[in-house]
């Protein structure tokens, strides 16, 4: 099996899985609309590669697909009520995603913005759940990990940090710094996450933990490069709108060729951590080539 095709069966899995967590409930109207919101936002689209990343790292570790599952489910709530913010007219302010309205535009602000609040709060609720692990302890890790990579240390104050930085003018650390806590901590949580459910050793974490940075600047410069060359109908969503609302990027500051260099860099340092798990982590060398050569 191929790379491709073990995407689309983990992406089907998470499908699969959100489907039955998201399962419509009876309910009064303006909660069935707020539960259509969320599953619009969660269904029906993305890579999913988050979760196959945890997936992923934690079959490194003997742990099987099915035991991964909630935990990768989780994190791509978290994931897909952060593309539900992002979009927002207060933030990036877009209006297609996943080549169809953003979630604001077909459900209102107001449902949208409870949508992401809904899912983000079900992700802990998933994670504290006996079915993702059998041991309150492990539960509890990947509650923490996650509050992190989620919150003002992680993602929401990467967030934040790039709003503060339209039309500013940044250095390149200061942009890297930006980026490895808006999109990186994800990333960062996937591969500690796979490492917690797999008991792994500190030698195994830190490995983990350095391609899990590694693949997240890769996965960042990609996307920037993107928007910059890349065409809207492929991507499913706005193309050149970075540059368009000054925002702080690495290709901004490096020009195209230098930001190809620097992802082929990364690339290299990704498969490169991995060296300690051998053959075991081809999958997860061949993601971070994927990520770097997608146009899409």
């Amino acid at each position: 099996m191929d790379l491709t095709e073990k995407l689309e069966r983990i992406a089907s899995l998470i499908e699969g899985r959100l489907d039955v967590l998201l399962a419509p409930e009876p309910a009064a109207s303006g909660q069935a609309r707020l539960i259509e919101a969320m599953r619009y936002a969660a269904l029906g689209g993305g890579k999913r590669l988050r979760p196959f990343l945890l997936i992923e790292s934690a079959g490194l570790f003997g742990v099987s697909e099915e035991e991964a599952l909630d935990a990768g489910a989780a994190l791509e709530c978290v994931h897909c009520y952060s593309l539900v913010h992002d979009d927002l007219p207060c933030m990036d302010d877009d209006k297609i995603r996943r080549g169809r309205p953003t979630a604001h535009i077909a459900f209102g602000e107001a449902t949208a913005i409870l949508a992401g609040d809904a899912l983000l709060t079900l992700a802990f609720g998933i994670l504290s759940e006996p079915r993702t692990h059998p041991e309150p302890s492990v539960r509890l890790a990947l509650i923490g990990l996650l509050a992190k990579a989620a919150g003002v240390g992680g993602m929401a104050g990467g967030q934040a940090l790039d709003l503060a930085a339209e039309g500013q003018s940044l250095g390149p650390m200061e942009v890297a710094r930006m980026q490895a806590m808006k999109t990186g901590a994800l990333f960062d949580f996937a591969c500690a996450a796979g490492a917690v459910l797999g008991r792994a050793d500190a030698v195994a974490r830190g490995a983990l933990a350095a391609y899990a940075s590694a693949f997240g600047q890769a996965f960042q410069l990609a996307d920037d490069l993107l928007d910059a060359e890349g065409d809207a109908a492929a991507m499913g969503k706005a193309a050149a709108k970075d540059a368009g609302r000054g925002k702080a990027t690495l290709v901004a500051l490096l020009g195209v060729d230098a930001a190809r260099a620097r992802l082929a860099a990364l690339v290299d340092d990704a498969e490169a951590a991995l060296a300690p798990f051998g053959e075991r982590a081809v999958t997860l060398k061949q993601a971070a080539r994927f990520i770097a050569s997608r146009r899409a």
